[in-house]
């Protein structure tokens, strides 16, 4: 699997999910900076790290959304290049209009870092395909802007075509309001477009995809890319 990670001034999970493409796939990722323009042709994936792009001014990913290689992406994207988002990057897809919604401030208004449970909604897609759909799995967040919105018709939308990918959960899997850690919308963590080659989520699997780190979580997402892109 050969795959590119867009590197932002102030990205600082790119690293780290380098590290996950790697030592799952076995094959270095390629490491792209943001004023790039092109892409390579053979390229199987394009990961869009978490992090504070151009130090989440003006907005969380607005910025980094016009970057010279964010044209780039989403014309791939739009011919099926798989595209990955965490945490900034999902921001960032939301904001070049990749995915449906916006994440706006927590609603406690305060940066959120702990580990959460999320529930699996689907493994019907070439991310979570190593996932249970209803699976409860442990991965961490850091965030303050990760409260997931969208209107009615789009939530609808979202819903009926199947397209949110992990809920905010208990540790039985159960989605409530109480283990809401933002405020998003029927607490969504992570949403597909509805071709689902394009997935945005909040939690960061890199952060728990070996038991070195205190758990291995993360590491089916990343095991399910390689299986669907090698």
């Amino acid at each position: 699997m050969k795959a590119a990670v867009i590197v932002f001034p102030a990205s600082n999970c790119d690293r780290d999910v380098a590290v996950s493409i790697e030592r799952t796939s076995g094959v270095k990722p390629l490491m792209v900076w943001h004023r790039e323009t092109t892409l390579p042709d053979d390229l199987d994936l394009v990961v869009v790290p978490g992090g504070f792009s151009y130090g989440d001014y003006l907005r969380s990913g607005a910025m980094a959304a016009h970057s010279p290689i964010m044209r780039e992406v989403k014309s791939r994207s739009e011919r099926g290049l798989p595209v990955l988002g965490i945490c900034n990057g999902f921001q960032i897809l939301t904001e070049a209009g990749m995915l449906p919604g916006v994440l706006m401030r927590n609603a406690r208004l305060r940066f959120i870092c702990r580990d959460v449970y999320l529930r699996v909604e689907t493994h019907d897609s070439l991310f979570t395909d190593r996932y249970e759909t209803g699976e409860t799995v442990r991965i961490p967040i850091a965030h303050h802007d990760g409260n997931y919105f969208a209107d009615d018709a789009t939530l609808k939308e979202i819903e009926d075509n199947r397209q949110v990918a992990f809920r905010y959960c208990d540790e039985e899997g159960e989605v409530r309001p109480e283990v809401n850690p933002n405020g998003s919308r029927a607490n969504i963590a992570g949403v597909f477009n509805r071709d689902r080659t394009v997935l945005g989520m909040m939690p960061h699997p890199e952060r728990l995809a070996e038991d070195i780190l205190g758990g291995a979580d993360g590491k089916p997402l990343f095991l399910s890319l390689v299986e669907a892109l090698s």
